[in-house]
């Protein structure tokens, strides 16, 4: 594929939001700023979950400005998982031919979205790593770290797969991987929702890399992490190794999936 075709059709940014009021302008400007610097032919979907802090109406606002933003808003507060598969089949429908998931609160930079872009030329899902070589976390202090850290580590050892970074929400997804992985059968509705949609791919045999970005606390308003959602994505390992399997023990029509977790873009 030439340099001039890639990526052959635009690119969805889906941004999951409740109660991000403070951030929410700030994020969908530095996107847009980045598609026009970056040459990308980029959208942005923000899908709100009923934000009671009026989260929604800036957003339309935005809407009215550029005809590069969306809004998709949902009568209940269901979590990150029900919200980014109502935002995938937005993104497809509207012929999206890349779909980036990232955190609406800056803790995911947007000038990151080019080299995962650009990595997706090789690759079909491409994952904003904290624990690859050159990414990293900041503002976190030791407790936060290693329930991270030790999440990732339980689910690559559970699942046995060589992907570092499984619970991180920085991802571009080829469409041709959305198509292929039953959506509605994907029911975590926290960040297990991270843990299953990489290890679906890598089970269907898509090939999976991970380049390195600096994860970096918000600044502005409440975290959405909480006990039941880290609950949750640890009994959901275990389970998604029961009913799925691992790789190798399953009979793909792609053959042997390929992961590539130490693969750095340029």
């Amino acid at each position: 594929m030439s340099p001039a075709s890639w990526p052959p059709g635009p690119v969805w940014v889906v941004l999951p939001t409740y109660d991000e009021a403070d951030n929410v302008r700030t994020v969908v400007g530095a996107l847009l700023g980045m598609f026009d610097e970056a040459g990308i032919d980029g959208r942005v979907l923000v899908v709100d979950d009923s934000s009671p802090d009026g989260t929604a109406e800036i957003a339309l606002e935005l809407v009215r400005a550029d005809g590069r933003v969306g809004v998709l808003r949902r009568p209940l507060k269901q979590g990150i998982g029900p919200a980014y598969r109502a935002g995938f089949r937005w993104a497809l429908a509207e012929g999206a031919a890349l779909v980036i998931e990232m955190d609406a609160d800056l803790s995911h930079d947007p000038e990151d979205v080019p080299r995962l872009v650009e990595a997706a030329r090789d690759a079909d899902v491409v994952l904003g790593s904290r624990y690859v070589d050159g990414g990293g976390v900041a503002r976190w202090g030791f407790t936060r770290r290693m329930i991270s850290r030790g999440g990732c580590l339980y689910a690559r050892a559970v699942l046995g797969v060589p992907v570092r970074d499984l619970t991180g929400g920085f991802k571009c997804f080829r469409r041709e991987v959305l198509e292929a992985i039953p959506i509605q059968d994907v029911a975590a509705a926290g960040y297990g929702f991270q843990i299953e949609m990489t290890y679906r791919a890598i089970l269907a045999g898509f090939r999976v890399v991970e380049v390195p970005i600096t994860f970096t606390e918000r600044v502005r308003g409440d975290s959405k992490m909480s006990r039941g959602i880290v609950l949750e994505a640890a009994t959901l390992v275990p389970r998604l190794r029961r009913r799925l399997g691992r790789p190798g023990e399953v009979s793909l029509p792609g053959g042997t999936p390929e992961v590539a977790p130490d693969r750095v873009a340029d």
